[in-house]
């Protein structure tokens, strides 16, 4: 994706996850206020089903939104985003319908600001070009509506003043959103292309790399190292010293092979301390993932290693072909913990496996964590 189609939650998940709290305040304040402005302040009496029929698109809206940034739907679809700004110009068709008279009270017009607010709302989770269309459609809205009613009900403002002022709060606040999401993915995208000057794949190999040299001086100090001492003191050598030569060149030939055979998920696994763990990868296909999802499924499987409830023993990993030039991964985890300790631990990491890899299924029970995942095989 380009940095026009990609949002911040693409970038930076962990980041968008944070900020829906932010979201769900919004959307509930926004709610609360059009309710008590609906009972209490409104210039005329109106239409009391027509309110009440605005006060519920508005909370539909804060639904759409408050369901469609949970990090287990991510990434936030269009969708979600249309039916948010839907709901959202039928709450201010609908408000001004409700109390359709002389607006004397600028003040009590709360849907010029809630439409303006949804945007900002929406701002980490959509690109910047969706919420420029949404906004200035809000905004048309906006100006429409409240135009009109300035002209059938004329006061001492004009029309064209009255229809700007209703359409000025999204206007700016759409600006706002916009640049916030245009610069965001800008930033980002210049960050990951300096960050791939040194690849995580590069890292990985020289990993694997270390790892392998590590095993070879272990054996070496371990095993060749006292072997040679030992003869050094020797005036004959026997068939004994000699087997035993064979032996240890034998099994530093075999381990040599394994090294050539092992994927960088099984040196990721063995670096974590996961020696017991189960992996059944018979064709070595998590070696076809791309750099952002190894560093996704590496950052997983070191926080599952490490995490105090989990024994590496209770963790299982299977890749397989799928149609379509895919592979389907499933991971098994046993957890001791209940559902929601496995939320409290793993949660950030599903949002960012989550955003990854669309279709991951995620399944959650007292005492296991299973994750289901394909992805196009590169």
């Amino acid at each position: 994706m380009t940095a026009t189609r990609r949002t911040a939650q693409q970038y930076d998940p962990l980041g968008a996850m944070g900020s829906r709290p932010f979201a769900v305040v919004i959307g509930a304040a926004g709610t609360l206020w059009a309710l008590l402005v609906s009972l209490f302040d409104r210039d005329v009496v109106g239409s009391p089903g027509l309110s009440a029929l605005t006060v519920l698109l508005v909370a539909a809206s804060a639904t759409v939104v408050i369901a469609a940034s949970s990090p287990f739907r991510a990434p936030f679809t269009r969708v979600a985003y249309i039916a948010h700004v839907a709901l959202l110009a039928a709450a201010s068709v609908t408000s001004v319908a409700a109390q359709w008279g002389p607006d004397r009270n600028a003040l009590n017009d709360f849907m010029c600001l809630l439409t303006a607010t949804g945007i900002v709302m929406a701002a980490p989770y959509r690109p910047w070009t969706d919420l420029a269309v949404g906004g200035f459609l809000l905004a048309a809205v906006n100006g429409v509506t409240w135009g009109v009613g300035a002209a059938v009900f004329p006061h001492q403002v004009p029309v064209a003043v009255a229809a700007f002022l209703a359409a000025a709060p999204t206007l700016v606040l759409t600006g706002a959103s916009a640049v916030f999401a245009s610069t965001f993915s800008g930033l980002a995208e210049r960050v990951q292309i300096r960050a791939g000057s040194y690849s995580v794949e590069r890292a990985e190999q020289d990993g694997i790399a270390a790892s392998v040299q590590q095993d070879r001086s272990t054996v070496l100090a371990d095993e060749v190292a006292p072997f040679f001492a030992e003869l050094r003191t020797r005036d004959v050598i026997t068939d004994v010293d000699r087997a035993r030569a064979r032996a240890i060149a034998d099994g530093l030939r075999r381990g040599m092979v394994a090294d050539a055979d092992r994927t960088w998920f099984e040196y990721a696994m063995r670096t974590e301390g996961g020696e017991r763990s189960v992996l059944d990868d018979p064709d070595g296909l998590l070696a076809t993932l791309d750099v952002d999802q190894r560093t996704v499924v590496r950052t997983f499987l070191r926080a599952t290693l490490r995490a105090a409830a989990v024994d590496p023993a209770g963790l299982a990993v299977r890749a397989r072909h799928a149609p379509g030039n895919r592979v389907e991964v499933a991971v098994d985890v046993v957890v001791a913990d209940s559902d929601i300790g496995i939320h409290r631990t793993f949660d950030p990491y599903l949002a960012v496996l989550r955003v990854t890899f669309p279709d991951l299924d995620v399944a959650v029970r007292p005492s296991a964590l299973a994750l289901r995942f394909s992805y196009d095989q590169h």
